[in-house]
């Protein structure tokens, strides 16, 4: 049986290869058009099994080429509307004139295969492919902030360097997904990535579990040996005990390391990446942190980045999907922009956890904004401390306003937006509150209108 044909019509050039890129590597035939004219010659040549067809087109917009295809019986197949300005009297329309379903953008991966699936059921001869993952690994840490861009073309750079590299960062923020990325952008490939977590080396076996041991008759290989010719990455710096940090300091200074037993030292072959968590005074040695803080990245919190938070939920509900089988669900509007503002304490690791939570509690496919508030009421005992700076180090007007904006912040999302609650929780008189919020620079306004 051949692959069904696909005919994606969209006039933004990224989307249209983006689609047919996803496409492709499920095993479709692609093929594509940027307006309503192109789409016309496309149905007329290749007779595709499906269409996606976009809204907003230069020349003619999706609704008025889906009126002409139903008044003239074409192109007698199924049709699934994009837009990125759903409405529902646009998806009534299209149903109207024949679509079969009706996908927003931004799309999730997901979604838009399982849509494509469903659709393809409805053709006359309905033709898949073999089932394929859903979901390929994500090579790169995500977001489209500047912040994260920056940070991939630090770590493009660093890459290519052979030194040390430290990642700083805060809990649960990424920085085991940023150790990966290095690896490879350094051409790890099959090439060994050894993780090593601080709290796992006990004192007292620290030189066996990193040296490796030729005691005895069955030798007993160490990190370092474990990761020849790839990466050695030590998680959680701040966790290793005083010995092994000694240990490791000795090794990268002298480049080299002698297993217990041996005499001969043996040469460090290998790229040896560190992760330090940025809370609380550093309880590393100062001799470690020199050999290793040659190569820096530092990877933001997302507090920082809340442009990145509808991406991130997408991807993670598409990896839970494809990995686990949970059924696909997706963040109502309402409930995008509540997170976007929430101040995530546990960063990036909170966010996947809280999705994949909602996936398995299961419910309709619209994640809504009461569903939401339930399951951070929940959690909101186990945040974190608020406050990450070290005020002590600022003059006191400037430490106080960081505490005030920091802490209206953190309110306001737990107040859902509304100022009114808000003004309940810190005590204090709306219109006083109003002004104390437009001095700090913190944006409530948004909040208040989408809620």
């Amino acid at each position: 049986m051949t692959a069904a044909h696909i005919l994606v019509v969209d006039d933004e050039a990224d989307i249209r290869t983006t689609i047919s890129d996803i496409l492709e590597d499920e095993g479709y035939a692609v093929s594509v058009a940027a307006d309503a004219a192109s789409a016309r010659l496309e149905v007329g040549r290749a007779r595709p099994d499906l269409i996606l067809l976009d809204v907003w087109m230069p020349d003619v917009d999706g609704i008025t080429l889906l009126r002409e295809w139903a008044r003239e019986g074409a192109p007698r197949c199924p049709v699934v509307i994009l837009s990125g300005h759903g409405t529902v009297e646009t998806a009534v329309e299209a149903t109207r004139l024949g679509a079969v379903d009706f996908v927003e953008k931004p799309l999730s991966l997901a979604k838009l295969l399982r849509t494509v699936e469903k659709a393809l059921d409805k053709a006359p001869e309905p033709r898949r492919p073999a089932p394929r993952t859903l979901l390929p690994k994500r090579l790169a840490p995500g977001g489209r902030s500047p912040l994260m861009q920056a940070l991939r073309a630090q770590a493009a750079t660093v890459a290519q360097r052979h030194e040390p590299v430290l990642i700083v960062g805060e809990p649960g923020s990424g920085r085991t997904v940023v150790a990966r990325y290095l690896h490879d952008l350094a051409g790890g490939g099959q090439r060994p990535f050894v993780t090593l977590v601080g709290a796992s080396v006990p004192e007292e076996n620290a030189a066996a579990l990193l040296f490796g041991s030729r005691l005895g008759e069955d030798p007993q290989p160490g990190a370092f040996s474990q990761a020849a010719g790839g990466t050695l990455f030590l998680r959680d710096l701040q966790d290793l005990s005083s010995g092994a940090q000694r240990l490791l300091a000795g090794a990268l200074e002298q480049g080299g390391y002698v297993p217990l037993g041996q005499s001969v030292p043996v040469p460090l072959q290998l790229r040896v990446i560190g992760s330090l968590a940025t809370e609380g005074a550093s309880p590393v040695r100062p001799e470690l942190l020199a050999s290793l803080a040659e190569l820096e990245l530092r990877v933001p919190p997302l507090r920082d980045r809340h442009e990145d938070v509808p991406e991130l939920l997408r991807y993670a509900a598409d990896r839970f999907v494809d990995e686990d089988g949970l059924a696909f669900r997706r963040f109502g509007l309402a409930a995008q922009n509540r997170l976007r503002h929430y101040p995530w304490p546990g960063n990036v690791r909170e966010l996947t956890n809280l999705v994949r939570r909602l996936l398995v509690a299961g419910g309709p496919e619209e994640i809504s904004l009461v569903e939401l508030e339930k399951q951070l009421v929940s959690v909101t005992g186990l945040v974190e401390p608020l406050v990450k700076q070290d005020l002590l180090s600022l003059p006191l007007r400037e430490a106080r306003e960081k505490f005030e904006r920091a802490y209206l912040i953190q309110q306001l999302a737990l107040s859902g937006g509304r100022v009114g609650l808000l003004a309940k929780r810190v005590g204090m008189e709306r219109t006083h509150l109003y002004r104390k919020l437009r001095a700090l620079g913190v944006d409530f306004r948004q909040i208040t209108e989408e809620e």
